[in-house]
């Protein structure tokens, strides 16, 4: 498991970009439309080979059939940084050892195409904490690779919980991700610590 990327939830979409845009001084990509859970994104490079999603639930889209992903179907209040997604080679795999990922799910928007492991209610263990798991089928790059970073650098994604330690020992015989730190603390969070030259700044 490497990190892929990290997701700004938002109760609108324009909520998300707005608030990632403000903590980092960056503009978004618009990104597109996911019909199977009925949201929408907007996208941001950063370092390395990695990205900023921005995410909420498409008003103008029909209504799932099932939960939508990342909890969004009970995601209320400001926006803020809720999940990390981490990549594996063999999602089959990977939801053999950790089978609280979820289910198996295949998905497509334009040239890509990938799986993603989503719980049946949409919710990942660990008061959603639990990174989300994906793999990207060849044939496209994926967004970590074509968009431009603009000299932005992840230095370290804290996931804080009560619970820290057991999420840790959960993880670490899969997940090769350097700049993820498990921290203890009585609420759960995330927190994206940021560099840019001598600049530095946080989700």
């Amino acid at each position: 498991m490497e990190l892929d990327h990290i997701a700004v939830a938002g109760e609108t979409l324009e909520e998300a970009v707005d608030h990632i845009e403000a903590r980092l001084g960056r503009v978004m990509r618009p990104g597109g439309h996911h019909a199977r859970f009925a949201t929408h994104n907007a996208l941001l490079g950063i370092d390395p080979l990695l990205y900023v999603e921005a995410i909420a639930i498409d008003p103008q889209a029909p209504p799932p059939s099932d939960a939508r992903w990342f909890g969004l179907d009970d995601f209320c209040g400001p926006a803020r940084l809720a999940t990390w997604i981490c990549r594996v080679p063999d999602l089959d795999a990977a939801l053999a050892a950790l089978p609280m990922a979820g289910r198996r799910v295949e998905l497509a928007r334009g040239s890509l195409r990938w799986a993603m492991a989503v719980p049946e209610d949409g919710r990942l263990p660990f008061d959603g904490l639990f990174p989300a798991l994906i793999q990207w089928y060849p044939g496209a790059p994926t967004p970590g690779h074509v968009l431009a970073s603009d000299g932005m650098t992840l230095t370290r994604l804290s996931v804080c919980h009560p619970e820290a330690a057991a999420l840790n020992a959960l993880l670490a015989p899969h997940l090769d991700a350097p700049q993820v730190a498990f921290e203890t603390a009585a609420t759960p969070g995330l927190r994206a610590d940021f560099i840019c030259g001598t600049e530095e700044t946080a989700l």
